[in-house]
């Protein structure tokens, strides 16, 4: 029976990461990173078994989302006092090549631009894209119930213990 739940629980955690990587890619937008961070681990004993799951720090925001000043969403996290880290937004303007212009149609510095897709993402927040969570809940309901049972898992325990691992 351990043979058969270990090759399950391998199934599950591949058709996850699997999916995750596919949402990540139909976003189209600057994820290679996070993409190639996604990993999971499972470690099978005797009478119980671990499995988590692994990407970038900022993965969770990115599935989550994070609340604004002005706009909210269904989430944890939220920005409160700070505005996002520049150095980021500073990497994203060079890759893609991004030139802002002021109301006459003038140039402006990548720092001047910089600050004002922070400020934006500040007060709007950034929408959840749930490209982890739901492959993962997908998955979970086509777990047999068997497996479910024998160690009694619950989606939202599971998820939870998984994520903050």
């Amino acid at each position: 029976m351990l043979e058969y739940s270990e090759e399950q629980l391998r199934d599950f955690a591949k058709s996850v990461i699997r999916n995750a990587k596919r949402n990540l890619k139909r976003k189209k937008s600057n994820t290679r990173n996070l993409e190639g961070s996604l990993d999971y681990e499972l470690k099978v004993h005797k009478n119980s078994f671990s499995l988590s799951f692994y990407m970038l720090p900022y993965g969770e925001f990115v599935d989550q989302g994070v609340s604004g000043k002005k706009k909210k969403y269904n989430t944890p996290f939220s920005f409160r006092s700070k505005m996002p880290p520049s150095k980021p937004i500073d990497k994203w303007i060079k890759q893609r090549g991004i030139k802002g212009r002021d109301k006459k149609g003038r140039f402006i510095t990548n720092k001047s631009l910089s600050f004002l897709i922070r400020r934006s993402i500040f007060n709007n927040g950034i929408k959840p894209s749930l490209f982890f969570t739901r492959p993962f809940e997908t998955a979970f309901k086509k777990l047999p119930n068997e497996l479910i049972e024998q160690f009694g898992l619950d989606v939202d325990t599971f998820i939870d213990e998984t994520i903050s691992n």
